[in-house]
């Protein structure tokens, strides 16, 4: 008898959470005692990765001005500043010409590059985006797409709107990498041929995407990207826009002060004339924040080594679960675009039968120490598409909305990189019980949030 030897398929290896500020507090429960924190906000802001934090505390001995000194740590911090932008550009995929500026988040760089837009710019987006991506560009045409429900209709759409426009005229397309709603990831590759092949760039909003899986310039041919670091477990106030350099440098400068302008002199008027840098230093004005922009790259760095891969396997596999276990309780219904088994990152926005989002996620948290995010979470049009509402009452950003009684809001979980599985089981539980058996406490309403009555 001959022997046929069966190899088995290994499964993928699941890594260890990688190490985070805050793993070990405790807060306080208002049915008393105390339990560690369950950290499920991530899609607002990550915790910092330890390695930042340790990163950060061995330079900030040597702080310093940045371009603005011939002292010793003054030049230390110059030039940290400059490595800090190389590294984050070479996480991107930066291509030789494109230009990496530091700003403070998203919103920040999407300001920045809706003040840089050519005369007579024609800007798309989808109705799907955050509003950092949604409303910067109220001195551009702005054209609105229609939520779509597939990749595949997300660029016949786009291709619709940008064959009907004036084939002259320059043209933007905005669109996420991930949405902060539902998590899903869109095709961006195929929107930036969808927008080339019609004369127009494309904006890459990576706010959601860059803190879980690899995004690069140069494989998804965007011509500029945007994230923030305090997504990216750098909370040290500063953001990302990298891209092409020639928009950027025709543009007036985003701020006017030192550090932007080359030569200052007296004008025969009694003004002043000013020549402004071309490069980076044209829309970074201010003594820069060399701290958040080391921080970003210590991130960078720090994901890279780790291995985002392994990462995204982890997050899947954590994903999975949360899905799997959401599914199995009455009344939850977990928002979507695409259909449930689109891809997405560790973002999801569900709504409980008989439950008002605030009320839910006022009780995870003074009940079972977890924290998540409630209300429309800054992409009011979506939300509001997602959950079928024709209107709703203005608010706060995130707030909770209602129209005649019914809620029209929702609850949003996210994890990353340093979520251990507990913190997913322990939510899955709580859930359980606040839907199947209610709440512990009773619960008013203050300023229009729920909180306990106690």
């Amino acid at each position: 008898m001959t022997a046929t030897a069966v190899h088995a398929v290994a499964e993928p290896t699941i890594c260890a959470p990688l190490p985070v500020l805050g793993a070990d507090v405790t807060v306080p429960l208002a049915t008393g005692g105390e339990r560690t924190y369950a950290a499920l906000d991530y899609a607002a802001s990550a915790p910092a990765l330890q390695r930042v934090w340790d990163d950060v505390a061995a330079y900030a001995p040597y702080y310093g001005s940045v371009h603005r000194g011939a002292g010793h740590l003054s030049q230390l911090s110059t030039d940290l500043f400059e490595k800090s932008r190389a590294t984050v550009a070479a996480f991107l995929g930066c291509r030789p010409d494109d230009e990496l500026l530091f700003t403070r988040s998203t919103t920040d760089s999407l300001n920045l590059l809706a003040g840089a837009l050519p005369e007579g710019c024609e800007v798309f987006v989808f109705e799907t985006e955050h509003h950092a991506a949604l409303l910067p560009w109220r001195s551009a045409r702005l054209t609105v797409l229609d939520a779509p429900r597939s990749h595949d209709e997300a660029v016949r759409t786009l291709e619709r709107a940008l064959a009907a426009r004036d084939p002259y005229g320059p043209a933007l397309v905005c669109v996420t990498g991930a949405s902060n709603v539902t998590g899903e990831i869109w095709p961006v590759r195929e929107l930036a041929a969808a927008a080339h092949a019609h004369g127009a760039r494309i904006v890459l909003d990576a706010a959601q995407l860059a803190p879980h899986r690899p995004v690069s310039l140069t494989e998804l041919d965007v011509d500029w990207v945007a994230f923030s670091g305090h997504k990216l477990y750098a909370p040290f106030g500063s953001g990302v826009l990298a891209g092409r350099a020639d928009w950027l440098r025709a543009a007036e400068p985003y701020l006017a002060g030192g550090g932007a302008s080359r030569t200052v002199t007296r004008a025969e008027d009694g003004g002043v004339e000013v020549s402004w840098h071309t490069g980076a230093a044209r829309h970074e004005a201010g003594s820069p924040n060399v701290i958040g922009a080391y921080a970003v790259a210590a991130a960078c760095t720090a994901l890279t080594e780790a291995g985002q891969e392994q990462l995204a396997v982890r997050e899947e596999a954590l994903l999975e679960r949360l899905l799997t276990g959401l599914a199995e309780l009455p009344g939850i219904r977990v928002l979507n675009l695409f259909g449930a088994g689109a891809d997405r990152v560790g973002v999801v926005s569900f709504t409980a039968e008989g439950w008002h989002s605030s009320h839910l996620a006022a009780a995870l948290s003074a009940e079972y120490g977890i924290g998540v995010r409630d209300g429309l979470f800054c992409a009011h049009p979506l939300v509001r598409t997602l959950l079928e509402a024709e209107r709703t009452e203005p608010g706060e950003c995130g707030a909770p909305q209602e129209t005649d009684g019914q809620a029209l809001s929702a609850v949003r979980v996210s994890f990353g990189a340093g979520t251990p599985e507990e913190h997913v089981e322990r939510f899955l539980g709580a859930v359980r019980e606040l839907v199947t058996t209610g709440a512990r406490l009773d619960y008013r309403t203050v300023d229009g949030r729920w909180v306990p009555a106690v």
